[in-house]
């Protein structure tokens, strides 16, 4: 039996993540994600603050030349010997295949294909685009989806600006959107004179294809997406902050910097002009299965993130005193979100605070087998439920709205 064989077998099929954190030079952490307050900036001022916590992520993180070796990518946690070691998710992943993510997933993708995150910021970031498969593969990359949700234990505030803006609002020329673009250097380019502004409501979440502006608002988000890192910056200046050029570039050829016509390329324009965006990318969560029926069994379950193909994913509630059986027909990864006791062989709990560099038992990777074979989940405190939220990968079989 392979080192990696054994250490899935030491979790029953649930693998311990170790928290992996992440910072952004052009952010200001919004101190939600329960890092110490000491640890902020732990990695350097250069470095920016600490305002994301990436989720079973097999996905190096792109933060320029100074980027650690493993920025982004989540460890697995095991015990050999009587002492804890680690070793890289990706790298279990890589050798052990299907034992871990399932033949479905191994043999289309040969990798875990998406991450989720917490992202952190204190203020709104500027409107941004990600890039589609066709365009991320002009530089290497993937093109990435991604959606958000707005966990209630992460937002007793709501930050400077709890506002997101999507899109671009019906009746704007490319014309008008290429000046914005022309203009980046000029001060304020004042792009999100084309856009629409929504309120973020806690417990709700908004799907984002590749190809759409648009500009995060500063609540603490839960955001499942693909497997890529690929974006560029369309804003030049907000929240005062001055936007480098080099970030509206990010994403582009080489040969094609300062070609305004491929930033243009790069916008999915029905899309974003799209008048019903409430309707078509806002997600409310929808029951798993009957309401009553689940919660005479003990929990609730609720398709949090669903509109995209790419990913999707659940937040599973676990009633005090009651123990549960959860089956998936996937592997999934898991963060805890309230309360504590025993998952499968693991015991589970829900840090106030975390140190960087500290070991937690918060995080979990579920391999496809022990999903289909069922979670055995026990919440041992007689007042608090256990909540946790849980990310799929690509084509999930139960995902059927």
């Amino acid at each position: 039996m392979s080192i990696y064989s054994k250490i899935i077998e030491q979790g029953k099929g649930i693998l311990r993540l170790a928290p992996t954190w992440v910072p952004r030079s052009f952010c200001v952490p919004g101190r939600r994600i329960k890092l110490h307050p000491d640890d902020y900036y732990v990695l350097g001022g250069v470095r920016g603050g600490i305002d994301e916590r990436w989720l079973s992520s097999t996905t190096p993180a792109k933060n320029g030349p100074l980027t650690g070796e493993h920025e982004g990518l989540s460890f697995v946690v095991y015990e050999e010997n009587g002492k804890e070691k680690q070793v890289l998710l990706k790298d279990l992943i890589e050798q052990a295949g299907a034992e871990v993510i399932g033949e479905r997933l191994w043999n289309e993708y040969k990798s875990w294909p998406m991450y989720s995150k917490f992202f952190d910021n204190m203020g709104p970031l500027p409107h941004h685009i990600h890039h589609n498969d066709e365009h991320a593969a002009k530089i290497g990359q993937l093109g990435k989806p991604e959606a958000y949700y707005f966990p209630p234990q992460l937002n007793n505030h709501g930050g400077d600006f709890p506002y997101t803006f999507f899109g671009i609002a019906p009746g704007t020329t490319k014309e008008q959107i290429k000046e914005c673009l022309m203009n980046f250097t000029k001060g304020d380019n004042k792009i999100t004179m084309y856009s629409q502004a929504f309120p973020l409501i806690p417990g709700t979440g908004w799907d984002v294809p590749p190809g759409m502006l648009h500009a995060p608002g500063s609540m603490c988000t839960y955001e499942p997406q693909k497997a890529s890192d690929v974006f560029a910056m369309y804003q030049s200046l907000v929240n005062e902050a001055v936007i480098p050029e080099e970030l509206l570039w990010n994403g582009t050829p080489k040969e094609e910097i300062g070609n305004y016509d491929q930033l243009m390329e790069v916008i999915d324009w029905d899309l974003n002009t799209n008048p019903n965006l409430l309707e078509t990318r806002f997600m409310e969560p929808i029951s798993v299965r009957d309401e009553k029926e689940m919660n005479a069994q003990g929990y609730s379950e609720k398709w949090i993130c669903y509109r995209s193909d790419a990913f999707s994913a659940k937040e599973l509630t676990v009633f005090p005193g009651q123990t549960v059986t959860i089956k998936d027909a996937a592997a999934y990864g898991l963060i805890m979100m309230q309360g504590h006791g025993k998952m499968g062989v693991w015991d589970i709990e829900t840090p106030a605070l975390i140190r960087y560099g500290q070991l937690t038992y918060d995080e979990f990777f579920v391999t496809e087998s022990a999903a289909k074979e069922g979670v055995k989940i026990t919440n041992t405190s007689k007042t608090d439920p256990i909540v946790m939220l849980k990310h799929f990968g690509p084509k999930n079989p139960d995902l059927n709205l």
